[in-house]
């Protein structure tokens, strides 16, 4: 089965107009401002799928490779995301798919943060 891509509803449409309005007002502003600094190495603009299922996530990660002209990369049989990137200068715009299976983990990882301290702020 072939995954559709996904429409784009008058709500996204909205937030990529703002989006892009920002992006362009941000560098307007850098360039306007340059005792402004700004990080060395760059930035990413990442944008995390939310589908219903791991294998609807990947086939728009893989549109979007398509898109951008760009390699997919496929760290989860590590236990890792499944993302794509393109770089512009020193930014990067990263589309990433977090497997159910890796959340889980996190997820079962992190229910023992409390249980776990420092020892900073405690009294001796």
């Amino acid at each position: 089965m072939t995954a559709r891509p996904n429409p784009i509803v008058p709500g996204d449409l909205f937030a990529r107009h703002q989006t892009i309005t920002g992006l362009r007002a941000l560098a307007d502003f850098l360039e306007a401002n340059p005792a402004v600094p700004v990080c060395e190495y760059g930035q990413d603009y990442s944008f995390h799928v939310r589908t219903e299922t791991d294998a609807s996530a990947v086939a728009e990660v893989d549109r979007i490779a398509a898109l951008l002209g760009s390699p997919v990369r496929d760290d989860t049989v590590r236990g890792g995301h499944y993302s794509v990137a393109k770089t512009f200068g020193r930014i990067s715009y990263r589309a990433v798919h977090i497997p159910s299976r890796a959340m889980a983990d996190h997820e079962a990882r992190m229910s023992y943060r409390n249980n776990v301290t420092t020892g900073t702020g405690r009294a001796a």
